[in-house]
């Protein structure tokens, strides 16, 4: 589904007249941060209800009491920062794919990157999009058709970079295309989640993966956890007879259930739902819930935690050029999660 939208990305790309080049500046200056701009996606002080954005990511940073928002920007990676939630400093670019990141496989775009801390460096999970094409293709399949496409960490010191990949491929394995990879910590292990694409297996899967504990590798074989038309809500493509699975996150709830947000085509357009594990272990088994937490026509949602300890959502919606960042405050009710209000500059 993704592969959809690269144009959409290209698009709003070029609405960003002004790209601070981070990696060339010190990170820890906060002028990177502070233009004259005010209007959506350029830079400057911006409200959160003018963002124009997909596929992001905040990230609360206890060191500072600072929150970070990520998000595709191309072949790079954009970053807000804020003290409130309300009002957001930036863009500035905190990574941009080095043309041989991948060896002699060019990189055309960057989606969905994560912003995480674990043991004192920050990662950034994201995908690289090639048109690289793999061996077995079909006729009359996506336009872009089997490529090159795979979830990748990257770290940093600092959560504005400069970033840099362990590997010159995928951090998971390279036949496979995967997309959307985010972190999730189990009894001191950490692992990766992911996206196995629709494009590829036609009935897209959420699978995991364990990581080395510097992230530099991953340890064992991948396994999946369920397949997009498990849940009841997924529609299948009218044009591909797929489901697709984008955007998995996970939260550990109060009564020790793990829940899952991730995303599909759904009955209403793009759509957010739930899976839960009641044994509370990542392994599962996992339950969809009949009821989407979102269906209005967007999705690819993450769990954070405010400084005050309120649980918050973020999901981007419409899913189409008019995107941008919705967050919600949730409530655990120990048999799930629940939206309970959206979250504006006016709070």
């Amino acid at each position: 589904m993704k592969k959809t939208f690269y144009l959409i990305l290209l698009l709003a790309g070029l609405s960003i007249h002004y790209d601070l080049k981070a990696q060339s500046q010190n990170p820890q200056n906060s002028q990177q941060f502070r233009q004259t701009g005010r209007r959506p996606n350029q830079s400057g002080l911006i409200s959160v209800d003018s963002l124009q954005w997909r596929d992001m990511c905040i990230l609360p940073d206890p060191s500072t009491k600072t929150y970070y928002i990520v998000g595709p920007g191309g072949r790079g990676v954009k970053c807000y920062k804020s003290k409130d939630l309300k009002t957001w400093e930036g863009p500035i670019t905190i990574y941009t794919a080095p043309k041989d990141v991948w060896g002699d496989i060019p990189i055309v775009s960057i989606w969905a990157p994560e912003l995480h801390i674990y043991k004192g460096k920050y990662y950034l999970f994201l995908t690289f999009d090639t048109r690289n094409k793999l061996c077995e293709q079909w006729p009359n399949w996506e336009r872009n058709g089997r490529v090159t496409r795979g979830s990748q960490i990257l770290v940093s010191d600092s959560p504005t970079g400069p970033f840099t990949a362990f590997q010159n491929h995928s951090t998971l394995p390279v036949d496979m295309m995967t997309l959307d990879g985010t972190l999730y910590v189990e009894d001191g292990i950490p692992y990766m989640v992911y996206c196995h694409e629709w494009v590829q297996v036609t009935n897209g899967a959420v699978g995991y993966v364990q990581l080395k504990d510097d992230f530099s590798e991953t340890v064992g074989e991948t396994k999946n956890l369920f397949r997009g038309s498990q849940a009841s809500w997924s529609k299948i493509s009218d044009q591909y007879g797929c489901n697709v699975t984008d955007g998995p996150f996970l939260y550990k709830g109060k009564t020790g259930k793990l829940y899952m947000t991730w995303t599909s085509g759904g009955y209403e357009g793009y759509t957010c739902g739930i899976a839960i594990s009641e044994s509370g272990k990542l392994a599962g088994p996992w339950k969809q819930q009949v009821e989407p937490l979102y269906k209005n026509d967007g999705g690819h949602g993450m769990i954070f935690k405010t400084f005050e300890g309120k649980i918050m959502l973020i999901l981007h919606s419409p899913n189409n050029m008019n995107s941008r960042p919705r967050i919600y405050e949730m409530e655990d009710t120990g048999e799930t999660l629940r939206v309970i209000m959206e979250f504006t500059s006016s709070d």
